[in-house]
């Protein structure tokens, strides 16, 4: 049973806070990266810089309640007396400057020297959320949703940088100065300033934290119908042409509404309780406010206070409320940041279905012997596919499966390349299972040219390089001289430069699989798979490849996936499967002699052969 996929949850997954806590905790290591001794001197920098970014906030008031009280006294006084008092407010009002400047200063500072800690950080993550996909097994990857795994991962990314952006310099500094001011109120007055102001906040914090949470629903279900949304589009565009070739046009674009009506209800939702949440706030920093400017007003009329006193308590309210308000704002963006990297923690919480067993040697590879040792395998365990295949392949000699469709001839190339492991049995390279070596040494002892050749939406020069990037230009124009295709690339106009459009689609079946065949040649490796490898070739070029082919196997371990029996006729042995069984042996003319299954498809691959010949003779002479 394969794991639940990670793109199929819905709102009602019961998992979302452990993801929440969960991301944050795998990005506390790379704050503080282990042996990275600049990152780590850069963080310590920041958090000094913000010490005193915030030192300088707290102050900026008090210089301002000074240089008040300083100048209050000169109304109605002397012009020498008042000249006296003058000098004071000037020295404040400097001071009330720089204050403003290291203030601003020392915050830009901090943002400068975290930047790169931020930047590693994500690009650490995203490595390795590359790295983990590509080490799941090819289960995932054929259940995967394209469109919703790449939204899924671009969302995810973003997350995070909002997470560091947000988390780290703004709310444990938001709530150090209001904890700063509030100190600063009651030292200065009486704990009723402080109260005041603590309730508020706390009122203030609660609010906004149970407006949020109730709201995040609706921005799940806006994820979610995004993610559907996307995938049916893209699924749409890579399927143009049979979009095209039934007329669908209009009933991909139903579907994709469908999803489209779903995340504009949630996105109505959404806003529509973001004003519900900004009134509330809005409402109780008000009140708060009032309150506290009737207590300072009171104290100056009482004579208790100073006008600079009832300037310095609206100033540090502004100040402080300012960074509060953007405290709801924070926090909203944690929580839909924390909301759109689940999907994204939840493709590194897949295990891997093949991995490695713990100090897994390299695979040693001498001849290149293939032993399938009753081999027994099931993608669904319901339905098995292989029952006991046992055959081997001497290193140097080529061996050829045949079978009808579903017989699990190209199950046998994926289990030899370890995509997946056998339920039951054991294959074996050169004596050695290769479930006890390493993968990367299994996979760099076979080349495969499969039946459905994708390319990479690059130039023919790079897809043909993929199978040994480090190779030479005049080691890659050979290996496409060997797969009958150097003279159609040399003929295009930026001839190896040529793109070859998205999963090469600007080529023609039998040029791609000309392109798969040419890396593989270049990969040179000493077991070589081909998986119907000429299957979308004419007669003349299959003739011409198998004559490249031959020659380039001779020396190597073959095994042969094939529909046309024209082509394996050469092979040291022909395994016939049926149902999962091998159910005949041999060479090809054995095989005709026993005038069993094989014999019966031969016999009938030659009369539709014959069939196709004389149609297109009777083709010509009607043309003529």
């Amino acid at each position: 049973m394969s794991p639940p996929h990670p793109l199929s949850g819905g709102s009602a997954d019961p998992q979302p806070k452990r993801f929440q806590l969960g991301a944050i905790r795998t990005l506390l290591p790379h704050l503080w990266p282990r042996g990275d001794w600049e990152l780590r001197v850069r963080v310590v920098l920041a958090l000094l810089c913000l010490a005193v970014a915030k030192g300088a906030t707290v102050y900026v008031p008090l210089f301002y309640k000074q240089a008040i009280d300083a100048l209050t006294p000169a109304v109605g006084t002397h012009a020498a007396a008042a000249s006296a008092v003058a000098a004071l407010p000037v020295g404040m009002i400097l001071a009330y400057g720089a204050a403003r400047v290291m203030s601003q200063l020392f915050a830009e500072l901090r943002d400068f020297v975290f930047a790169k800690v931020q930047a590693r950080a994500i690009r650490k993550v995203a490595l390795g959320v590359f790295r983990h996909l590509h080490a799941l097994s090819l289960r995932f990857h054929i259940e995967r949703q394209t469109g919703g795994l790449s939204r899924a991962i671009e969302r995810g990314t973003n997350g995070i940088d909002n997470l560091l952006s947000f988390t780290l310099f703004n709310i444990a500094p938001t709530l150090l100065e209001i904890l700063l001011v509030c100190g600063v109120l009651w030292g200065l007055y009486d704990i009723s300033f402080a109260a005041v102001t603590f309730v508020t906040i706390v009122a203030y914090i609660a609010y906004t934290l149970g407006i949020t949470e109730w709201r995040i629903k609706f921005r799940r279900q806006m994820n979610e119908s995004d993610t559907q949304a996307n995938t049916k589009a893209i699924d749409s565009l890579l399927n143009y042409e049979t979009v095209k070739y039934f007329g669908n046009e209009e009933h991909e674009a139903r579907r994709y509404d469908q999803a489209l009506v779903k995340y504009e209800k949630a996105s109505v939702k959404s806003h529509t309780t973001l004003s519900l949440l900004n009134i509330g706030q809005g409402a109780i920093i008000a009140v708060g406010v009032t309150i506290i400017m009737l207590m300072a007003g009171s104290g100056v009329v009482a004579g208790r206070m100073t006008p600079g006193d009832f300037v310095l308590v609206n100033t540090y309210l502004i100040q402080l409320y300012m960074p509060l308000n953007f405290l709801g704002f924070v926090y909203r963006e944690i929580k839909q940041s924390l909301i759109d990297m689940e999907a994204m923690f939840r493709l590194l919480d897949v295990p891997e279905e093949v991995a490695d067993l713990p100090g897994a040697p390299a695979l040693a590879v001498s001849g290149g012997t293939i032993q399938f040792d009753d081999v027994f395998f099931s993608y669904d365990k319901r339905r098995p596919i292989l029952k006991g295949v046992s055959f081997t392949v001497q290193a140097g000699h080529k061996i050829a499966i045949v079978g009808t469709s579903g017989s699990g001839k190209s199950t046998i190339a994926r289990l030899l390349f370890r995509f997946y492991d056998v339920s039951a049995g054991a294959i074996r390279i050169d004596g050695q299972d290769i479930r006890e070596a390493t993968q990367a040494s299994v996979r760099a002892a076979m080349g495969v040219v499969p039946q459905d050749t994708v390319l990479f939406n690059d130039t023919i020069y790079y897809n043909i390089a993929y199978g040994r990037p480090d190779a030479s230009r005049e080691e890659i124009e050979e290996a496409a001289r060997l797969a009958q295709i150097d003279r159609f690339v040399r003929a295009l106009p930026d001839g190896y430069d040529s793109m070859v459009g998205e999963r090469g689609l600007k080529l023609s079946g039998g040029e791609k699989q000309r392109v798969a065949i040419a890396r593989t040649i270049l990969k040179n490796p000493r077991i070589m798979i081909f998986d119907e490898a000429t299957s979308a070739l004419d007669s003349h070029t299959e003739r011409e490849i198998q004559a490249s082919l031959g020659e380039i196997a001779a020396n190597h371990t073959a095994l042969v996936i094939a529909h046309r029996l024209s082509t394996v006729i050469d092979a040291d042995e022909i395994l016939v499967l049926e149902h999962g069984e091998v159910v005949e042996r041999g060479r090809h003319a054995d095989l005709l002699r026993l005038g069993g299954r094989y014999a019966a498809m031969w016999q009938k691959q030659q009369e539709a052969a014959e069939k196709t010949a004389a149609d297109g003779k009777a083709a010509d002479v009607a043309a003529a």
